[in-house]
């Protein structure tokens, strides 16, 4: 067990759980939120490297270039629009808070032993299930929609759009026929995505009304509108961190299992 890194880890626990609260609720987690996390985590994390160098500075090393390296993807990551700033921060902190295991997982150590690694994993994995479930819910409800779109989303009221959390999926067009509607195609909402531009997100409607007003008087006329489920990914990665410490890396375990070792 390893004293220091288990301190940081708690601090970055209920960091990540207060940050997904903020996400969820505002879709917002402001820079400082991280900052009492770190006033704890970075000294911890000197400690332990202080003390692994002791024993094996060559594995000190190994570490620290990883987390170098980890850190600067997610980096630019999120400068290209790859990812979401909140979400880059909270594995670039991990890494750097807590580069490797605190205490041993129960499914053991993974080859690198890397934590911020099977943090990500285990998010990617656990992140899996919600689009099974949202597929599940629009099954179950009888909403219909070409595929893949049942599993990223899900229909909601117009009238009351603003009060939901998401990206709208669809596209709406008055014509002399009527209201034309349509979902936009996925490699649209990637680019769009990328680009940080074009996509309709809910809390803009409820806090822009006024600029928004052809769209949302569209939305009442089209009864039920298609919106992405809008669940940030810093919630996977809560569960991920926390699955990470207790389990180990899920993937290394299955993969260990499908090899019958």
């Amino acid at each position: 067990m390893n004293l220091p890194l288990l301190a940081g880890a708690v601090a970055i626990g209920v960091t990540l759980l207060y940050a997904s609260v903020l996400d969820l609720r505002d879709r917002r987690v402001p820079v400082r939120t991280w900052y009492p996390m770190l006033l704890v985590g970075v000294p911890m994390a000197v400690l332990a490297y202080g003390a692994l160098i002791s024993q094996d500075w060559m594995l000190a090393l190994r570490y620290l270039s990883l987390s170098l390296v980890f850190s600067a993807i997610f980096y630019l990551f999120a400068l290209l629009r790859l990812f979401g700033g909140a979400d880059a921060y909270a594995l670039i902190f991990i890494a750097i808070c807590v580069p490797f295991f605190p205490i041993r997982p129960l499914l053991g150590y993974p080859p690198l032993a890397f934590l911020p690694f099977s943090v990500l994993t285990n998010a990617v994995i656990l992140n899996l299930v919600t689009p099974l479930g949202i597929a599940l819910h629009n099954l179950w409800k009888g909403n219909r929609a070409p595929f893949p779109y049942p599993f990223f989303g899900f229909p909601v009221p117009g009238e009351g759009i603003q009060r939901t959390f998401g990206f709208v999926m669809e596209e709406f067009e008055e014509t002399p026929e009527g209201l034309r509607r349509r979902f936009i195609p996925i490699r649209t909402a990637l680019a769009r995505m990328v680009r940080g531009e074009g996509r309709i997100y809910t809390r803009d409607l409820r806090e822009h009304p006024d600029r928004y007003r052809e769209e949302l008087a569209l939305y009442r006329r089209a009864g039920q509108v298609w919106i992405s489920y809008g669940v940030p990914f810093i919630v996977p990665i809560t569960a991920g961190f926390f699955s990470a410490l207790v389990l180990g890396d899920i993937l290394y375990a299955v993969m260990k299992l499908a090899a019958g070792a």
